[in-house]
């Protein structure tokens, strides 16, 4: 993102007239969701201005996501959790789906990513990775494409973890190093847990959602929602 966090969390780029935080937090109140908390790092006082920072991965410079998801394991432990990354934006229609699905542990995919990927990247294989459900399963997530045929989807960043849910996930990682741990990140967790014979349930979506990685993102999504004929709306609009 560059000097775009220079100063700022990466969810508090703004787009669309809002930040990305201000987006989630209302997708996430929208769909029925009690008040959002933020795990913090980066600039966490910045972050706090907008939603609550419960918790803070102090050791945010040396370790990668998982080992600040586990900061909120007090919030995990206790109640049906969804977790979202802090730098995507979606409809709360996603977040409703997410909610309503079946599963101890739970993850969304973009059935039309096609449509993201084409705008972002000039050759969308470059960064899509492999995905294959099976009956509402995970079955494979995170290996480089070779082709459009190993990919059914694109993970989001949006999931939810019951209170078993997340047990088990604790359970896993207290068998793992602790420097294994510390570099972890959501993708490898979850192709990690489908290889232990642990249940990832799926919920496909179509579109209505968005990933910001770069200030271009950022340009390139303002102009798709600009640039829509009047009276259609952009396949991945999330806004209500």
């Amino acid at each position: 993102m560059g000097a775009l966090t220079e100063d700022v969390p990466k969810g508090l780029n703004t787009l669309a007239g809002r930040t990305l935080i201000e987006w989630q937090c209302h997708a996430l109140v929208g769909a029925g969701t009690e008040a959002p908390v933020a795990v913090g790092g980066y600039r966490t006082e910045k972050l706090a201005e907008f939603v609550p920072a419960a918790y803070v991965n102090a050791r945010w410079q040396e370790t990668n996501m998982v080992r600040s998801l586990a900061c909120a394991a007090p919030l995990l432990e206790t109640g049906v959790t969804c977790v979202s990354y802090s730098d995507i934006v979606y409809h709360p229609a996603l977040v409703r789906a997410l909610i309503a699905a079946d599963g101890d542990i739970v993850m969304t995919y973009d059935q039309r990513w096609q449509n993201l990927w084409t705008l972002r990247f000039e050759d969308p294989l470059s960064d899509a990775e492999t995905f294959r459900s099976l009956d509402g399963r995970l079955i494979e997530i995170g290996a480089k494409a070779d082709s459009y045929t190993d990919i059914e989807g694109q993970f989001m960043g949006l999931f939810k973890f019951t209170p078993a849910g997340w047990r088990r996930v604790a359970e896993y990682l207290a068998t793992l190093p602790g420097a294994r741990v510390d570099r972890l990140d959501i993708t490898s967790l979850f192709a990690e847990l489908v290889a232990k014979g642990v249940t990832v349930h799926t919920v496909a979506i179509d579109g209505c959602w968005c990933e910001v990685d770069s200030e271009s993102d950022l340009r390139k999504y303002d102009a798709a929602l600009h640039d829509t004929p009047a009276g259609e709306r952009w396949s991945h609009d999330w806004r209500t």
